[in-house]
């Protein structure tokens, strides 16, 4: 186990931000939008200490310092800094950040902070449920449907306002949700042929939104009505939280534009949030283990990060961001799930409940089931610059997991996911479709780095209704390592047998497939939505394009270099040029075991499984 801190030169010029609106045209139409993610201006760099706690004070550990955290936390005043020396504190009881306040440690491998009343390796139950940290105004926030008001008028994506029945109760500085409804709005749509042939199965759709609700019913469906309401307002998944900057008559003006149209026909309409946001607040330079209901969780708030943080061992999310607006996770290590079996509890990133403008950039993620999900949230996201590998489930490490996406509750819509380093990127429909993400200059290698199985290997994938996603300029396969694969799996029947639409090869494509049920054949929006332009593949060794060759811009949403390059040069990620891979920062830490302290780092062998293990979707 290996105990390495950030290099002092990569934590003190990690902050340095070059954000700002650069050309997107390459896009597709469906899938453009404006991408200005993150804290405004970078994370800031507080340097007045209203407190600072000693691990010594509460036994390194063996005294619970949780409430001491608390005291210091509601004492200090906006923008100063709660700074926590070396050592272990133990918090016990969930630490509630609720003001613009920055808590520090001394570095993830000096300051740790741990759970021992939360997460066990191998076990999906803890004794306490509690997170570490939540940033929020309290522990469980909620929109106010009595406030909604339907829009007036159909709200136009890339407009930066709309007009409202009434703007009571609506003024500059709030956030509110803005969102339409695709469940009582939507209708039967057939599902493709089934063993070859048509069928009378349908599943429930509207244009936009496909939910996990088949005709006749399916063992794989969600219950309904109660999962109307898992992630979103009820049946109204497509959505984004949004701040408003001036009300006028009955026009309320945002601070960003529209990611997506929002229409009167699917009684489109604003709702507010029972309680203000918090501003501005960060959690820094620590180690977090044990979150018996994820490490670290954002619950209604906004320009707030996690920075240089290595979180590992927790249940539930590692890092939860619900109902929030531009919040910045950069420079950690997440790792290690203590329960990595699908069914919630060892997600390692999570966005849901409208969240939007997200910025997930420049951190290693490993060894979890999931390495992120997005739930009905995520427009004007990015997810920049990660390395994220070794996504399995314990017991089943054979099967190759979804790497990079947004996805895993139905609405997810305009991500965007440049230069990451991953095994895959796919879309998944457990619980309904993700649509209109972008997929830029990434390095997709087909391969866990540390798991040998290949059940289902493929370098890009989408299942079942991931409409109008664009990959362009990304960099598929390995060098070397592409015998037995092929380049696409059409998903016909023409690689399968009897009772699969679907081949057995590893493949560099796979698009429109549901891994529930291998007789159905691809879904065929899926197939005629998706743009490849631009990719490189190990496999054919050629640059494809479906529109015709054209130049790639070096970023949608970096006006420059970002500096936690250094002096590597960037993009990394270049399909058409002599030299296709460059390095990844993140990547590169790993390798070299910089990746964080507290829960170890660099490579690592694939875990055994319990032998008790089940597996639960």
């Amino acid at each position: 186990m290996r105990r390495v801190v950030f290099l002092l030169a990569f934590v003190l010029c990690s902050g340095t931000v070059s954000r700002a609106q650069v050309d997107t045209s390459i896009v597709p139409p469906e899938g453009r939008t404006s991408w200005t993610p993150g804290v405004a201006g970078g994370v800031p760099i507080r340097t007045a200490v209203c407190t600072a706690l000693s691990a010594s004070s509460y036994g390194n550990g063996s005294q619970d310092a949780s409430g001491a955290i608390q005291a210091a936390v509601n004492a200090c005043p906006a923008g100063q800094v709660v700074s926590l020396g070396a050592g272990t504190f133990t918090v016990n009881n969930h630490v509630l950040i609720n003001k613009g306040i920055t808590v520090r440690g001394a570095g993830t491998s000096v300051t740790k902070l741990q759970k021992t009343n939360g997460a066990v390796r191998g076990s999906y139950i803890a004794s306490d449920t509690q997170p570490i940290f939540i940033i929020g105004p309290n522990r469980w926030p909620k929109m106010l449907d009595s406030t909604s008001v339907n829009l007036t008028a159909d709200g136009a994506s890339g407009a930066t306002s709309v007009t409202v029945s009434s703007t009571s109760g609506l003024s500059a500085g709030q956030f509110v949700l803005v969102d339409e409804d695709n469940y009582n709005t939507a209708g039967w749509l057939p599902v493709p042929n089934r063993y070859g042939a048509p069928t009378n199965v349908a599943i429930w759709a509207s244009d936009r939104a496909v939910f996990m609700r088949h005709n006749p019913p399916d063992g794989v469906d969600d219950g309904f009505p109660e999962s109307l309401t898992w992630f979103s307002r009820s049946g109204r998944p497509i959505n984004e939280v949004k701040e408003i900057a001036s009300v006028s008559g009955n026009t309320v003006t945002f601070t960003t534009p529209l990611h997506i149209s929002y229409r009167t026909a699917k009684t489109a309409q604003v709702t507010r949030f029972d309680t203000p946001h918090v501003r501005n607040a960060g959690i820094e330079n620590m180690s977090l283990t044990g979150g018996g209901g994820s490490n670290i969780r954002f619950e209604s708030a906004a320009y707030s990060w996690v920075k240089n943080v290595d979180s590992y061992l927790w249940l539930g999310e590692s890092i939860a961001i619900n109902g929030s607006f531009r919040v910045e996770i950069r420079d950690s290590y997440i790792h290690d799930a203590a329960w990595p079996v699908p069914g919630g509890g060892g997600y390692a990133l999570s966005l849901a409940m409208g969240s939007a403008g997200i910025l997930i950039e420049n951190n290693i993620v490993m060894k979890a089931n999931k390495m992120m999900v997005a739930r009905s949230s995520g427009a004007g996201s990015v997810v920049g610059y990660n390395y994220m590998d070794n996504g399995f489930i314990e017991g089943t490490e054979s099967w190759v997991e979804v790497g990079i996406n947004a996805s895993h509750q139905v609405g997810s819509h305009h991500v965007l996911f440049e230069g990451n380093a991953s095994f895959n990127y796919d879309s998944d429909n457990t619980h309904g479709n993700a649509i209109a993400m972008t997929i830029f200059r990434n390095h997709l290698s087909g391969r866990r780095r540390d798991f040998p199985g290949m059940s289902n290997a493929r370098a890009a994938g989408l299942m079942f209704g991931s409409w109008w996603h664009s990959f362009i300029g990304n960099v598929l396969g390995e060098s070397g390592r592409m015998a037995g694969w092929i380049y696409e799996d059409p998903g016909d029947g023409s690689l399968g047998n009897a009772t699969s639409a679907w081949g057995s090869s590893p493949a560099i494509w796979k698009l429109g497939y549901d891994p529930t049920h291998w007789f159905q054949a691809a879904d065929p929006r899926v197939q005629s939505t998706t743009l490849r332009d631009g990719n490189f593949d190990y496999l054919t060794n050629e640059v494809r394009w479906d529109r015709g060759a054209r130049a790639l811009p070096p970023s949608l949403y970096l006006s420059s270099k970002p500096a936690f390059f250094g002096n590597n040069p960037w993009p990394w990620v270049d399909p058409v040029g002599a030299q296709k891979l460059g390095v990844l920062p993140a990547k590169l830490r790993f390798e070299s075991g910089a990746a964080g302290g507290g829960g170890g780092g660099g490579a690592t062998s694939a875990p055994q499984a319990p032998a008790n293990l089940r597996i639960v979707r």
